[in-house]
């Protein structure tokens, strides 16, 4: 397995950034592909690091890598739109939506962002059998939603709902429309169970916000991509599925964007998707139990 960089199975360490951390899965999931591909090489831990302290661990690289090579990172909040002016350059995905969630390097220390949560959602979509859509809701107007508003760009055929709070977060998801080249609509968060009569809703919102819409479910749901994955489910995806309606879950978009930056940063064409749900999904119900 070749690096671009011409390494092989070379010592690097590689890991996620954010804060709060200690609630990522991101190195379940990793160190799970590279125990399948063989990749001893390679280790894969979590970081705390804030906005504040990014420009300086990211200078000081060497001293984290140790006697490895630094083979990338995972970002998460609040690190995504905070990374940009620190990298030597990002991916058309990432620059669209202003949000970098990978970095990877080389040749030498040349910084790479990318971002790689918007073809994680369409592969998830996909996945289930979800490709095209004539019309669709996000509930939320976050970071994530943003991505999904790019996401929907490839499935959606006709317009975008967009159920907010205030008139600035509608005004902003206007933007991101408009900018995406996508027609986003926007309403009030009052009106949020409105957006069920579109054929794929996507749940942006924090655990727990959406919980008071359960009660106002249709009987044949469409489809449903509620991005929490702890805890799952979500009691509006519990409602959803209860009523036959599609659910694609958190854990689906966090494996398909992890399998992405494992082929980014590793270099491998493929990325063993089923070996990293198996242990994401054991994780989740480990503590679930309790467990770790």
């Amino acid at each position: 397995m070749t690096r671009e960089d011409g390494t092989t199975n070379a010592p690097h360490r590689a890991g996620v950034l954010g804060s709060p951390i200690g609630h990522s899965l991101s190195p379940v999931l990793h160190r799970a592909a590279y125990a399948k591909l063989g990749l001893t090489g390679w280790r894969y831990d979590s970081r705390e690091v804030d906005e504040a302290a990014l420009p300086g661990f990211l200078a000081r690289l060497p001293e984290w890598a140790g006697d490895a090579r630094p083979g990338g990172f995972s970002l998460t909040m609040p690190l995504k739109r905070a990374v940009i002016p620190l990298l030597d350059e990002i991916s058309d995905t990432a620059a669209s939506v202003e949000a970098v969630n990978t970095v990877t390097f080389g040749p030498g220390p040349h910084a790479r962002g990318d971002n790689t949560d918007i073809p994680g959602m369409v592969a998830a979509l996909a996945e289930r059998g979800v490709r095209t859509v004539e019309s669709a809701a996000v509930l939320g107007a976050g970071a994530t939603a943003s991505s999904a508003v790019a996401a929907l760009a490839s499935v959606c055929t006709g317009p975008v709902t967009a159920y907010v709070r205030g008139d600035a977060r509608a005004a902003e998801m206007r933007g991101w429309g408009e900018r995406l080249g996508v027609d986003v609509r926007t309403a009030p968060w009052a009106r949020a169970a409105e957006a069920f009569g579109a054929g794929l809703v996507v749940a942006t919102t924090p655990a727990g916000v959406a919980d008071e819409l359960a009660a106002s479910l249709p009987s044949r749901p469409g489809t449903l991509f509620d991005v929490v994955y702890d805890p799952w489910p979500t009691r509006l995806a519990a409602g959803w599925a209860a009523r036959g309606g599609e659910v694609v879950g958190g854990l689906d978009l966090l494996v398909h964007q992890a399998v992405l930056q494992v082929q980014l940063m590793t270099g491998v064409p493929e990325a063993p998707l089923a070996a990293m749900r198996t242990a994401g999904e054991a994780a989740l119900a480990a503590r679930r139990g309790g467990g770790a």
